[in-house]
């Protein structure tokens, strides 16, 4: 083993093996290491920082690099261990000979850099890390399960509908790290260790940081990946959402309404199927003859217009051939060209192509944006697809199986930067995926498609909170969810007016969702164009009767002089990426009862949030950190540090404001 300087980094040589740690922005070092002659040049989503010097010291058995709090040391065979300010917060797993005599069973023979070669390819690459008992973990995007705290998970680094990678996590022992590999592959944070895996890719790459608090963390690390613009402030009321629209009138009738009944609608959503077939984005005319004179009715109602657009390309469709002769579509290794088959036989447009990523844009641009279209729902951008044999798709850029979780990013790039060179003042692309540093595209993330039940609404906060601490700031759901059996069912109702309520202190409030049963009769008896595919019921604030419809509006009212405030967080956010959902230990990490709560949230610094995510609740308990708390709705005063249970009637959700006192 041989250990040098080279360019303020440490390397180390050990038999096919490079190793080299940097810093890589305030106490932080970003660790590659490889079997091939040289280290891949790209960096993936990690912005290059202004030069740190590190302190190297290589007297003596151990190597040593010191960047502020961060100190990663080089022992026998190679071994990484990492320290903040001198106590051991992660050490590489190894269990093998020639180790050192406090290992375990260094009769298995595993290494914790293991290279295996793929036949004819690159590496199937794993990193392991002993694991401590006392350990919490954080972040890594959105998994629906009811777990917040990953401690004892395997999580999937794979892209799917309401499942987002974002590589990420946040530990308890105070320190961060993101996993700096967009392949497939695979977390876990078990009790026996902790490892990440990656089923094909030319290198190991990950970024570590610790630091004096959690949102220190944060900070750090979403100023090397990128940070959201500012959100306009006239975005952040109500969004108007169903599924679906099917035609101009239905969209102006409820628009109309809206402004008649003086209820302020900031957005209205336009969902999928308007078009003629996937691929030639653009209205169907026969139910949709005058876009611009639509979208210059929605504006007098001071309403902005968002279209929803797919990346799939129907067979049938008038742009794929051309697509498919120019090399824009994505390939597949074997068998069918068709890589998603719903409501047609498509393949999916290969963004890696930069070029392609052109075209995609250009075409929403003429067919949406120049006729007053002023914002883009990028729906099934994981991408969806048939089947997730991973290793049967290709791109302009390498494999999915190498590549495929930067996908979701690439398509919101190209409307990020068709919009700003456009002169967009309304940079907010609504996404059903992402990968680490999407929020630099502005992008607004939703949960997916989800069900209709009080579960999944308990597992959307976790969720929230989670993309948050991911470095993923504005992020939705489904008011009510998405799939809903019978809307008229009072069971329903009472979700929605919990879920409505909990919305009101979320980024976005977006009323949207398929409200079953789906019985309404198409359009037109043709198996293609806007008028032949399924609707839901009405999905407006009046949809649920007089008294939901009362409840709604109050909750609305609330939202709308929350305005100022969401307007402070966004403009935090954007200048140090810290969420506007902010889990409790966050603002309180010395309380270590702030790291277990999972129903209850910070909205930013001030408010503290605890949603109402079971039927027939009348009443729950929230924990109030240390210092004077007032109820948001009657001025009730509390001291903290303590447990309290309050009242929850169908109209109320429990918010608590920091007294000043405490401030």
């Amino acid at each position: 083993m041989k250990f040098y300087t080279e360019e303020n980094a440490l390397i180390v040589h050990s038999g096919h093996e490079t190793l080299r740690i940097e810093p890589w922005g305030q106490d932080s070092l970003r660790v590659r290491a490889t079997l091939n002659p040289e280290l891949e040049p790209g960096d993936w989503i990690l912005t290059r920082p202004e030069a740190a010097r590190a302190d190297i010291d290589l007297e003596g058995p151990v190597a040593r690099i010191t960047n502020g709090h961060l100190q990663a040391r080089v022992g026998e065979a190679g071994v990484l261990t990492f320290y903040k300010d001198g106590r051991q917060i992660l050490h590489e797993f190894r269990r093998n000979y020639n180790g050192s005599e406090t290992e375990q069973s260094i009769a298995l023979k595993i290494d914790p850099r293991e290279f295996k070669g793929i036949l004819g390819g690159h590496w199937r690459l794993t990193a392991r890390f002993d694991s401590d008992d006392s350990e919490h973990f954080y972040g890594m995007g959105q998994y629906q399960q009811p777990y917040m705290d990953l401690k004892g998970c395997i999580l999937d680094l794979g892209q799917r509908n309401s499942q987002i990678s974002v590589p990420f996590v946040l530990s308890s022992s105070g320190y961060g790290l993101l996993w700096n590999n967009p392949s497939i592959g695979r977390a876990s944070f078990a009790r026996n260790l902790t490892e990440f895996t990656s089923d094909c890719t030319k290198q190991l790459d990950y970024w570590i940081c610790a630091a004096q608090t959690p949102k220190d963390i944060i900070r750090t690390y979403t100023g090397l990946t990128g940070r959201a613009p500012m959100m306009p402030e006239h975005l952040l009321g109500l969004w108007q959402c169903k599924l679906r629209y099917r035609t101009q009138e239905e969209v102006l009738e409820v628009a109309r309404r809206y402004h008649e009944l003086n209820i302020p609608v900031d957005v209205i959503v336009i969902d999928f199927f308007h078009w003629t077939r996937q691929g030639d984005w653009s209205f169907d005319p026969e139910y949709w003859p005058d876009v611009k004179g639509m979208c210059d009715e929605l504006h007098s109602y001071g309403m902005k217009v968002m279209v929803s657009v797919w990346p799939t390309v129907d067979k049938k469709s008038s742009r794929f051939w051309e697509m498919k002769e120019l090399g824009y579509l994505m390939q597949t290794e074997q068998g069918s060209f068709q890589t998603y088959d719903f409501q047609g036989d498509c393949a999916e447009v290969d963004v890696f192509n930069p070029e392609a990523r052109k075209y995609f844009w250009n075409a929403c641009r003429e067919n949406y944006y120049d006729k007053g279209i002023d914002m883009f729902w990028l729906d099934n951008i994981e991408p969806d697809l048939a089947v997730y044999d991973y290793q049967n798709f290709r791109y302009y850029g390498g494999t999915h199986l190498e590549i495929g979780n930067l996908y979701p990013q690439l398509v919101a790039k190209a409307f990020h930067d068709g919009l700003k060179e456009a002169g967009s003042k309304d940079l907010c692309l609504l996404c059903r995926c992402g990968w680490a540093g999407n929020a630099r595209y502005g992008t607004l993330i939703w949960s997916g498609d989800i069900q209709s039940n009080f579960r999944t609404l308990e597992t959307q906060v976790m969720q929230g909170l989670n993309m948050g601490i991911a470095g993923i700031p504005w992020w939705t759901t489904d008011i009510g969810g998405f799939m809903t059996d019978d809307y008229h069912d009072p069971a329903f109702i009472e979700l929605l007016l919990r879920w409505f309520a909990w919305a009101v202190f979320t980024p976005v409030l977006r009323m949207h969702g398929t409200r079953g049963p789906l019985d309404i009769e198409p359009l037109s008896d043709k198996d293609y164009g806007g008028g032949y595919l399924y609707t839901g019921h009405d999905n407006e604030l009046w949809s649920y009767g007089p008294e939901a419809m009362e409840i709604m509006k109050k909750f609305l009212k609330i939202r709308l002089e929350l305005k100022p405030y969401l307007t402070e967080l966004y403009r935090e956010a954007s200048e140090t990426g810290l969420p506007l959902m902010r889990a409790m230990m966050l603002e309180f990490p010395e309380d270590e009862q702030c790291w277990h709560l999972t129903d209850q949230y910070m909205l930013g610094s001030r408010l503290l949030v605890a949603p109402v995510v079971h039927q027939n609740q009348t009443e729950r308990s929230v924990y109030l950190p240390e210092g004077t708390w007032r109820d948001y709705f009657d001025g009730t005063l509390y001291q903290g540090s303590r447990t309290i249970t309050v009242k929850t009637p169908i109209d109320r959700i429990p918010v608590f404001e920091k007294h000043q006192s405490a401030c």
